[in-house]
């Protein structure tokens, strides 16, 4: 008798210890939001005019791996024409299923912003340098989050006269703290992408 009020003693207290245990676990933290995991970058320039395109691609050549992404082309544009800038974002870890990144950062806009930044008077619109070193400066956005804010999938350009320059594109996740005024730094960047930029 004594051996099994024993025995239910130590029972009780390995169901009580997993409870205890069960217990704890469902208190553990949520896993932080983290960066995409971005392969592929293309920008896709569309002619208003006769809608020709330009696109220049940036690849990350080792995925998760060290190497950064790199820059692969030039963007070529034409003088005073006006463009519409879209993207193609993928994830190709998996080359024989790729995952739509734009598609995620469309969803989650509210968590999500590109700014930009080019050569000082390469567009005739927007005018100045771009919005990384400063959030008010223009930029067309065409796209807002649920908010009203930007997103910037979607952008409009118009370009100067023949010239050289850069032009970069910075993608930043900003999880719980996105507003209509936070900036380039503001968050963790998934990309920062700078072009060569040739307007003829």
């Amino acid at each position: 008798m004594r051996n099994l009020k024993n025995y239910l003693s130590i029972t009780l207290l390995i169901l009580g210890s997993g409870f205890f245990f069960t217990a704890c676990d469902d208190d553990a933290p949520e896993p932080e939001n983290t960066t995409e995991l971005i392969t592929d970058v293309t920008l896709v320039f569309t002619n208003t005019a006769d809608n020709s395109t330009v696109t220049a691609r940036a690849v990350d050549p080792d995925g998760i791996g060290a190497q950064p992404i790199q820059v692969l082309d030039d963007i070529e544009l034409a003088a005073d024409a006006t463009y519409i800038l879209t993207y193609e974002i993928l994830d190709r870890q998996d080359p024989t299923d790729p995952e739509d990144i734009g598609e995620e950062i469309a969803e989650e806009d509210d968590e999500h912003q590109l700014f930009y930044g080019f050569t000082e008077g390469a567009f005739a619109n927007p005018t100045g340098n771009g919005n990384i070193d400063n959030a008010g400066d223009p930029v067309d956005y065409n796209d807002q989050d649920g908010n009203g804010c930007n997103l910037g999938l979607e952008t409009t350009w118009t370009a100067g006269s023949a010239q050289t320059g850069t032009f970069r594109v910075r993608l930043q996740h900003q999880p719980d703290i996105k507003t209509c005024s936070t900036g380039a730094n503001d968050g963790d960047t998934d990309f920062d992408l700078t072009f060569n930029l040739i307007i003829s």
